[in-house]
This record gives C-alpha cells, sequence and structure tokens, in this order.
C-alpha cells in the first residue's frame, strides 16, 4: 500500500492512507523532554530539566497519565519557595505539556487551565543609580575588569554574551567600535562601543588572534560566568553597593540610565536584544523618584 507524506509541526512523517496519524516525532517522555529543550541555551536546558524532574517526583506517572489534578498538587507543594520560583517551575511543565501535545505526543494540553502566581515587580529593586555604577567602575583596580565592567554597563552586555566575545566580533569604526554579539535564542546584534570605550578595549589586545577572548583568563581562556560573576561582586563590594548587585543589574542600569538621558525606546530595545519593546518599556516605569504628583502644583 502506498504512503503519504504529512507535514508534521516537527518533521515529515509517514502515514498509510487511512490509517490515524501518529506522528514519529517522540516514542517515551524522554524523547518529548529532549525535543522540548532542543536549541535552548545550555543553563537554560538544564534548569528546565531540573524543574520537570521536580514535578516528576511529586507525580511518579508517564506524562500522557498526567492529570490536572497532579499539577495543582504540586502547585501546592511549592507553597514554601518564592512566588518567582514557583511561576518559573510550574511555566517549564506547562510549556513542555504544551508542547507535547503539539507535537501530537500528548493527547490533551491538561497543564493549560493551570494558573500561574502572581509575581511582585521588583525591577526597580535591581536597578543602581548612576553615582553606584560609576563608583563600582573606578574603584576597581586590575586594568582588564575595569574595562569589563564598563563593557557590562555601557554596551548592556549579559553576562554570558561578554564570556563570549572574541576579537573577530570587534571591529574599530570611524566613532568608536562595535561588537558583534551572539545573544539570547540564538539572535546575533551589533552594539556600538563609545570611543573613550573602545581605546580601552582595544589596549587588552595585545598578541592576541582573532579566536581569542577579548578578556582573557589567566589560563589564556575565556573568562567563566562564574569569574565575572566574581569581579561584579567584589566591584560592588569595594563600592559599598548592595551585595545582591550582578552583572544583570549592571544591564538593568544601562537601560534605564539610557531611557533617563533621552534615549529611544526602540534603540534601547535593539541594543539590549530585547525580542519585545514591552520588555524594555519596562524601565520607563521604574523611576522611584518621578510620579504625576511631581507635575501638580503644590
Amino acid at each position: 500500500m502506498p504512503t503519504v507524506e504529512v507535514i508534521g509541526p516537527e518533521r515529515q512523517t509517514l502515514v498509510e492512507p487511512g490509517s490515524a496519524l501518529v506522528p514519529r516525532v517522540a516514542n517515551n517522555d524522554p524523547d518529548c523532554i529532549d525535543l522540548w529543550l532542543h536549541g535552548r541555551p545550555a543553563l537554560t536546558a538544564s534548569a528546565y530539566r531540573a524543574d520537570v524532574a521536580s514535578f516528576r517526583r511529586s507525580a511518579p506517572l508517564p506524562l500522557r497519565q498526567v492529570a490536572l489534578a497532579d499539577l495543582q498538587r504540586w502547585a501546592e507543594s511549592l507553597d514554601g519557595t518564592s512566588p518567582a520560583t514557583q511561576r518559573r517551575k510550574l511555566a517549564a511543565v506547562k510549556s513542555l505539556l504544551t508542547f507535547g501535545h503539539r507535537i501530537g505526543y500528548l493527547p490533551f494540553d491538561v497543564g493549560r487551565p493551570l494558573r500561574l502566581p502572581k509575581v511582585k515587580d521588583t525591577l526597580s529593586e535591581r536597578i543602581l543609580d548612576e553615582a553606584e555604577v560609576q563608583r563600582m567602575i573606578a574603584l576597581e583596580p586590575n586594568p582588564r575588569n575595569h574595562v569589563l565592567l564598563r563593557v557590562l554597563y555601557s554596551c548592556g552586555l549579559r553576562i554570558s554574551e561578554v564570556s563570549g566575545l572574541k576579537w573577530r566580533d570587534a571591529k574599530g569604526t570611524r566613532k568608536g567600535g562595535q561588537l558583534t554579539v551572539f545573544g539570547k535564542g540564538g539572535k546575533t546584534r551589533f552594539v556600538i562601543v563609545p570611543m573613550k570605550l573602545w581605546k580601552q578595549v582595544a589596549a587588552l589586545r595585545g598578541e592576541a588572534g582573532p579566536d581569542d577572548p577579548i578578556f582573557r583568563s589567566r589560563e589564556n581562556g575565556p573568562l567563566y560566568r562564574s569569574q565575572i560573576h566574581h569581579i561584579v561582586k567584589a566591584a560592588a563590594a569595594r563600592a559599598g553597593v548592595s551585595p545582591k548587585a550582578s552583572a544583570h543589574w549592571l544591564r538593568h542600569a544601562h537601560a534605564s540610565h539610557a531611557l533617563d538621558h533621552g534615549a529611544p525606546v526602540h534603540v534601547v530595545q535593539q541594543s539590549l536584544g530585547h525580542g519585545s519593546l514591552a520588555t524594555t518599556t519596562r524601565y520607563t516605569h521604574v523611576r522611584p523618584d518621578d510620579g504625576s504628583s511631581n507635575y501638580l502644583p503644590e
């Protein structure tokens, strides 16, 4: 009997005419999970896999037998964790179940009705003021680390993006320099580097080749995320800044300060690599020293 080629959501499948369509995209739960995680950044995939494992310890069933009640019981068991952690864990499992249903592996999307907890927006608590950022940079005694802090702040890069920078990603321009950044979601963007900072970046190169890292460790490899994290934490302690400060706080500060100084929202969105303009406009709402009352007569 001849077969008919059908284009499925993930890959082509072959079925006989008149037979039920059974996509050959996942033969079991591990296959489904691997397909769901395919192409995600390593750290994201690791976190999502841990969240799914946590759920499956709570409900040791095949995914096809999971019911909404199982998800709700697991959600109740997470009450001792922060709302943000609860939301992340539940969202990860909901995403897996939706994916499994979309590719035809699961008969129903049982996670769809599950409500995610509301999370307080604490973005304003994670934005350093300009004086704090400048103090962190000014008090850094190590030349490489000084430039690293400036790049994190002035260019608004993620810690993984800084770690992955190579000299082939950097080029000079008439007004300074430009970095080609391979960012979140596999997206490439181009980030402008002001002239003064570009000269400091270029001074780090020495005899380095195009495939050498811009920010090199003592072992001549790239600085790991953990090393960059330690450098930022040390700079924060030296400057008397919140011990919770991180590289991502410098990215938040970049967005907020740029908008405060009149940068167009779409320019900030492009520079930071935000997938949605809504993500960038959040920073227009986190000015604790501004409000409509300031515009009313006393």
